[in-house]
């Protein structure tokens, strides 16, 4: 029975609501018809911008533990061993001299899109890409000098961590231009207004990027220095 009759008032059905809304709960209590309350205006759940910052610096903080790592293992092995001399590539100098350049480039981005100049933000983190790749490609080149000093992954100790240093930072800057890239297609809507998501994705991929410069930086010094 739909209704029940006490004078001229009417109780609605039990899961129905006057004007036709979703009603209270079902007799399982999960909505209308038994199969779960519909709220269809209540709003999707995001994360916020400080938890994708939290989420990076979590995973930038086993990164530099993995670098702290194999740095503590070199210094160790290389106490005590007469290691042969390895001449620093020149191309080591081209690239780290590039990758300072490109966290000035990216900061430029992040401060343009903060500002609204969301084109300059464009031009500004397609430098950046550039950038990294050029980087990448002097790495390469660096590699091609060492096999010209007779140096191989294989050969000793020594040129084993050059290679796989390199080797390692290379990869995890690799993903750093991965996420430029993805930067950046969300910037080519230049004529919108800036959403919460790109600038929340430029500040986590700066830090990113800016983490993996300093790493660089650590790596290029240690090689240099400690012979």
């Amino acid at each position: 029975m739909a209704t029940r009759l006490t004078g001229t008032e009417t109780v609605p059905k039990r899961g129905a609501r006057a004007g036709g809304g979703p009603g209270f709960p079902g007799p399982n209590g999960k909505g209308p018809r038994g199969n779960g309350w519909k709220g269809g205006d209540e709003p999707k759940r995001r994360l916020s911008g400080l938890a994708y910052r939290i989420t990076m610096w979590v995973i930038l903080a086993a990164i530099l533990m993995m670098f702290a790592a194999l740095s503590l293992t070199f210094l160790f092995l290389s106490a005590g061993q007469n290691w042969q001399p390895i001449s620093m590539p020149r191309m080591f100098y081209l690239s780290t001299a590039i990758i300072l350049v490109s966290s000035y480039t990216l900061e430029r981005a992040k401060r343009s899109l903060r500002l609204g100049r969301q084109l300059l933000s464009f031009r500004w983190a397609g430098t950046t890409l550039v950038l990294g790749v050029i980087f990448l490609g002097c790495q390469l080149l660096g590699w091609r000098e060492l096999r010209a000093q007779g140096l191989y992954f294989s050969g000793q100790p020594h040129s084993s961590f050059f290679y796989f240093f390199t080797g390692a930072h290379g990869i995890h800057l690799l993903c750093g231009i991965v996420a430029l890239v993805y930067l950046l297609s969300r910037m080519r809507r230049k004529l919108a207004p800036l959403s919460e998501t790109t600038e929340v994705a430029a500040q986590v991929v700066s830090i990113y990027w800016h983490t993996m410069d300093g790493v660089w930086v650590w790596l290029f010094l240690l090689l240099l220095i400690w012979k």
